[in-house]
């Protein structure tokens, strides 16, 4: 059995910074990942992902994306900065090896961890997994029902798609910009959206991720459990534009409510359309409320955009909106169902570790079982956690909570 002091799951940007910081303070450490570093920015994402937020801020402190720092960076570029990161700072990355098992020992500190590469002791565990572990698809339409069924980690491009109409189900980020690239392709699209926030891309020449900075908002607390996950519709596509789903109604995309049932080859449509969209337009103009009152409160030097407050007038799919939806008479073969992810720690064999629908127990990642800890979780400190730079920040202060137990035991070790 090998023996280690820290032992790192993941290698996305959650275990690649958590290395870092491991390095910084001297811990001997491994990260240990099932497939590549950065595996779910390649071959679980769609083939024009960008990121949702520009290169300048999205990243860590120690590097700079190498292309322009307004841009926003492609999926590919992505990995590979994570890649050069990583050989950078010399991070211990061992890639091919599944962690199967992470159990505390009996009456001892750490844990024994089973691979599909052997056995560890390992003093700490830090769970690098991220909070995009396991694809959720709501038990709505059933998987004898004749269309295809993907979740958007599963989805590629339009083409790979059979022919005939899509409907994409979950109004954030993904959805959004699957159901407007396969708009563009020339499919016939329905666009089922429930509630949302829809915050602007750009403001009086600053970018969205600016404000939330300028703001404070990137740093709100943590919200009461169960509180904390918004879907948040913004994208990064074609350069950055704000999300609009009236315009995308202009191009032809036929928008829904949410989808609530389904029965003989016929989808059930929420009556909630026409106020998930109005709640999304509250969400984006009080964004720019709020820009245009920190504008006067500073005299910072930022043109007017009087433009962006006009709200187009509802399409008529809004004014009027579907109920009910036969798939075949509108031939709709494949279902893309961007509905996000759930965790998954079934490896995690902990008592305390997780609450009763499998959330981690954690005080900003650090577990009530000693020697658990947790990075790259929503929420995990703030707002900005599951961003790449919040990630960078909250590893740190796991990472400093070891180090204080390691002084700990050093200090109990000279006076035993």
């Amino acid at each position: 059995m090998k023996q280690i002091n820290t032992l790192v799951i993941g290698a996305g940007q959650g275990g690649v910074a958590t290395s870092e910081h491991l390095r910084q303070h001297g811990i001997e450490h491994i990260v240990l990942e099932r497939g590549r570093i950065a595996e779910r920015w390649r071959s679980e994402r769609w083939d024009s992902l960008v990121a949702n937020g520009p290169a300048w801020h999205d990243r860590f402190p120690g590097m700079a994306f190498s292309c322009d720092e307004d841009a926003f960076a492609d999926k590919e570029s992505v990995a590979t900065y994570f890649e050069d990161y990583a050989r950078m700072i010399d991070a211990p990355v061992r890639t091919g090896i599944t962690v199967e098992a992470v159990t505390p020992h009996a009456g001892r500190a750490g844990f024994h961890v089973q691979t599909s590469d052997g056995e560890f002791d390992a003093l700490n565990v830090v769970s690098a997994t991220g909070p995009f572990q396991k694809p959720s698809i709501p038990p709505i339409v059933p998987d004898a029902a004749e269309v295809t069924q993907m979740h958007s980690t599963a989805y590629r491009n339009a083409q790979a798609l059979a022919e005939g109409a899509v409907l994409v189900i979950g109004g954030g980020s993904s959805g959004s910009q699957i159901a407007a690239e396969l708009n563009d392709s020339g499919r016939d699209v329905y666009f089922s959206i429930g509630p949302h926030d829809r915050p602007f891309r750009r403001y009086r020449e600053r970018d969205n991720c600016w404000w939330l900075g300028v703001l404070g908002i990137w740093n709100m607390d943590t919200p009461a459990a169960g509180t904390e996950h918004v879907t948040i519709a913004v994208s990064g596509a074609h350069g950055g534009k704000t999300v609009d789903f009236r315009r995308l109604a202009e191009r032809g995309i036929t928008l829904l409510g949410m989808t609530s049932g389904f029965e003989d080859g016929t989808l059930h449509i929420a009556d909630d359309l026409k106020t998930n969209i109005a709640a999304g337009d509250d969400n984006y103009r009080s964004l720019m409320k709020a820009a245009d009152d920190y504008i006067e409160r500073t005299g910072i030097d930022l043109p007017p955009e009087p433009d962006a407050w006009d709200i187009p007038d509802d399409p008529a799919c809004v004014a009027d909106p579907i109920r009910s939806l036969n798939l075949a008479e509108r031939g709709i073969t494949t279902i893309i169902w961007a509905t996000g992810f759930k965790f998954d720690y079934s490896w995690l064999h902990a008592a305390d570790a997780l609450d009763e629908v499998g959330r981690p127990v954690h005080q900003r990642g650090v577990s009530k079982v000693p020697g658990l800890y947790f990075v790259g979780l929503p929420w995990q400190s703030r707002r900005g956690s599951s961003f790449i730079w919040g990630v960078w920040h909250d590893a740190k202060f796991v990472v400093d909570q070891i180090a204080i137990q390691e002084n700990y035991l050093e200090y109990h070790q000279r006076r035993a």
